[in-house]
């Protein structure tokens, strides 16, 4: 079977570029897609492309671009076969994962397609006579926004939903990992009706990524920037932003805890641990990295949550039998097994794990489980983003916060007890954008303010919160009476 072929989109019509580059399929070494390898001039020109149909989609009423949005949504389930082999080809995905994947995302634009008429204002009192004074949002304009491989259609679809609704006009920047997936999604919203440069698809060689990001940022008619990567990759973009005083919304790394007090439920707390770390094999931003156990019943944990990881077979995902699958790359590989040998060399000891698999391109990694892991390992502090977790063990309650709260990142948490008082007050001292009690630290929802602090980021994707991210508020006002001024 030939590569697939993936053109810019600008202007709602599809562009070719002068280079090609090649996306390889992870698992087989094989061409997965062969795609634009936009230039710089060709990022410009699709941001000046939805500079011009910005007046007109701004203008557009909340019903028309519901309606539209609607449409989108309907578009994006239409595609659930191309969407499953896209993203088994080019990133190496389960089927299942890949179906998630399209579900949250067509739930996504729905949601945001609600939004359309919940972009309010307000009228202040005024201490001024007869002034009437409002606070009135009104979209910023161009919006630039970047997702990346893991989750490529939640995340790309979330980058430009919200921001659509609220009336801006878009350029997604695909991920080089899987362009074909991100161009299968801009290609729906424009089969939608989503035409004229309302929404553009960029993509791009990995050699060329800081020039055309750079250009595209500088361009004066971005008016909002909106990332999701890696911390290091979410700082460079950061400052260019500064530089132009642009709003960005940062969705970075993460290392997230999950701690089990000693009332926990262990049942629950290990079926919610193997979820949070092995779903698509640790590839998530919110994927349990640190399981903090206090002492009490670590072994017993332990003993649980080793039976339990031991039933998780890795395999092919194009077979689909099995629940883990590849990882992305075998760089992946590389660097997990770089953190698991740093830790065990400074006294962890492994549960779980095994030797990469023969076949599949070496990107078949069993999940290791790596107990005793201390704060001066690797394990502990560098973002894993692969089928690994580490146990630390915690003397108590304050300690396990202490554990949690070691770390440069906070986007996701978790707390397992069975005193539900106890773990909202856990989850109030946790630093991180999300924390849930009795759940897995992987949980996503279209209506939910999603988000982390420190090096996880800022600002806020879903719902309500994306209106705030993706809009200018203004001041403005109206006097109704003869005014009166001191000279």
């Amino acid at each position: 079977m030939s590569a697939s072929r993936i053109s810019l989109i600008i202007g709602g019509e599809s562009r070719s570029a002068d280079q090609l580059f090649e996306r390889m399929n992870p698992v087989t070494g094989t061409v997965a897609t062969r795609a634009a390898a936009a230039s710089v001039k060709d990022a410009v020109a699709a941001v000046d492309a939805a500079q011009a149909a910005f007046p007109a989609w701004s203008q557009t009423g909340p019903n028309a671009r519901r309606a539209l949005l609607m449409k989108a949504a309907d578009a994006l389930d239409a595609r659930v076969d191309d969407f499953i082999n896209a993203m088994m080809e080019e990133i190496g995905a389960t089927e299942g994962w890949a179906r998630f994947n399209l579900m949250l995302s067509s739930s996504m634009v729905r949601e945001a397609a609600a939004l359309t008429t919940q972009i309010g204002g307000e009228v202040i009192p005024s201490d001024k006579p007869g002034c009437i004074a409002m606070a009135i949002r009104e979209p910023a304009g161009v919006v630039l926004s970047m997702a990346p491989w893991n989750a490529p259609i939640i995340l790309a679809t979330r980058a430009i939903a919200v921001p659509l609704a609220c009336g801006n006009s878009v350029v997604l920047k695909a991920s080089e990992q899987c362009p074909r997936t991100h161009g299968l999604i801009v290609q729906a919203f424009v089969e939608a009706g989503l035409t004229g440069g309302i929404v553009n698809l960029v993509t791009n060689a990995p050699q060329d990524a800081a020039d055309v990001v750079g250009a595209m940022i500088d361009h004066p008619a971005v008016r909002r920037v909106n990332f999701t990567g890696s911390t290091p990759v979410g700082r460079i973009i950061a400052k260019r932003c500064a530089e132009h005083l642009k709003p960005v919304v940062l969705e970075l790394g993460g290392k997230a805890p999950l701690i089990v007090l000693e009332d926990a439920d262990l049942d629950e707390a290990v079926k919610a641990a193997a979820f949070g770390a092995f779903m698509n094999q640790g590839q998530i931003c919110m994927s349990t990295e640190r399981i903090i156990v206090v002492d009490a019943i670590a072994d017993a944990f332990a003993d649980k949550f080793q039976a339990k990881v031991g039933t998780m077979a890795v395999g092919d995902p194009r077979e689909g039998k099995t629940p883990l699958g590849a990882v992305v790359d075998s760089r992946t590989v590389s660097h997990v097994r770089s953190l698991i040998d740093d830790a065990l060399a400074a006294g962890a000891t492994q549960l779980n794990g095994g030797d990469v698999l023969n076949e599949g391109g070496g990107v078949l990694m069993p999940a290791h489980v790596i107990d005793r892991v201390t704060p001066q390992m690797k394990l502990f502090r560098d973002e894993s983003f692969g089928p690994v977790v580490g146990i630390v063990r915690a003397h108590d309650e304050a300690h396990a916060i202490e554990l949690a709260n070691d770390t440069e990142y906070g986007l996701s948490a978790s707390v397992f007890t069975r005193d539900t008082a106890r773990g909202l007050r856990v989850a109030r001292q946790i630093q991180s954008g999300i924390c849930h009690v009795n759940g897995p630290t992987v949980h996503d929802e279209a209506q939910m303010p999603f988000g982390g602090v420190k090096a996880s980021g800022y600002g806020k994707f879903g719902g309500r919160a994306g209106i705030d991210s993706f809009t200018e508020l203004r001041w403005i006002t109206m006097e109704t009476q003869p005014g009166h001024y001191p000279i």
